[in-house]
């Protein structure tokens, strides 16, 4: 059995900026050793530590989807010790990655179902994962019809802006692009808070429907009453949650909600199983 603690050694390959203040930064890594990349087999919905010798790691969601090969991304949010480090780092430089860590989005069950994708923020890099996934040639037939609800807090504060103006372009998925307030006058998509986006334009509930959110903990609190007014059942809502990790392997505790731990039994849990917990989301 490998040391679960011991992160692959990574390069990484190219940094983007990736919002207009410059806060958050994309990096893609390529695996140093032949192998590892099919050692860090992973799922849409999962994350991994960020590892910085001497410095400290760090939980962020996965970016890059699984159908992407030889590479791996994530887009991290400059606002600590270790994620200052890694926005000063640059294109060749050395560090490590450990995981893939938790459970992921149950795209079994969502098979022949339509989805809903909601997001806010930054917190929009496992639904990026999901929704490369959902769209490749191989795996788009799976799924029935395919909503995005995207929010931000302003144009330039939208991730992976150019892949969401191309997936606006499709017929295949229904982009519903949002932010909070712009005085840009060429401004063609939504104005206005994310649940009042879903509450306007999601899909009603039935059957064969799923929503999957991830975002801020308040936007995920006030977004649940707009799918519950749609008709979504507390099994039909699928949250990623963000909660302070450690290890990530669910052995320090920091991140229990009750007696479940996000790092190992989440990030990916229904409203139905949270609401057998403490009332913290």
């Amino acid at each position: 059995m490998e040391n679960p603690y011991m992160p692959y050694p990574v390069r990484i390959d190219d940094i983007q900026i990736a919002t207009e203040d410059k806060s958050l930064k994309t990096f893609k890594f390529v695996f140093l050793n032949e192998g590892d990349e099919e050692k860090f087999a992973y799922h849409a919905g999962q994350f991994a530590e960020l590892s910085i010798p001497g410095v400290g790691e760090i939980p962020i969601g996965i970016a890059s989807s699984p159908v992407e090969k030889g590479f791996v991304k994530f887009t991290v949010f400059r606002t600590g010790v270790v994620t200052s480090h890694l926005h000063n780092m640059k294109v060749g430089d050395i560090m490590g990655i450990r995981g893939p860590l938790g459970n992921w989005y149950p795209w079994d069950k969502l098979e022949n179902k339509n989805v809903v994708i909601i997001g806010g923020g930054f917190a929009f890099t496992t639904l990026r994962s999901s929704i490369v996934y959902m769209l490749d040639p191989a795996n788009r037939s799976k799924f029935k019809n395919i909503d995005v609800v995207y929010g931000a807090r302003s144009p330039g504060m939208l991730l992976y802006r150019k892949e969401l103006f191309e997936w606006e372009k499709r017929d295949d998925i229904n982009m519903h692009i949002t932010v909070d307030g712009t005085d840009d006058p060429d401004w063609k998509y939504h104005t206005g808070f994310v649940p009042q986006v879903v509450e306007q334009n999601a899909p009603k509930a039935d059957k064969d429907t799923y929503a999957i959110i991830c975002g801020p903990p308040i936007m995920i609190k006030f977004t649940q009453p707009s799918l519950t007014q749609l008709g979504y059942k507390p099994e039909q809502i699928i949250m990623s949650l963000e909660n302070r990790m450690k290890c990530g392997i669910g052995m320090c505790g920091r991140c229990n909600i009750g007696k479940e731990l996000v790092c190992k039994d989440g990030p990916v849990f229904t409203l139905d199983e949270i609401n057998q917990t403490p009332k913290e989301y």
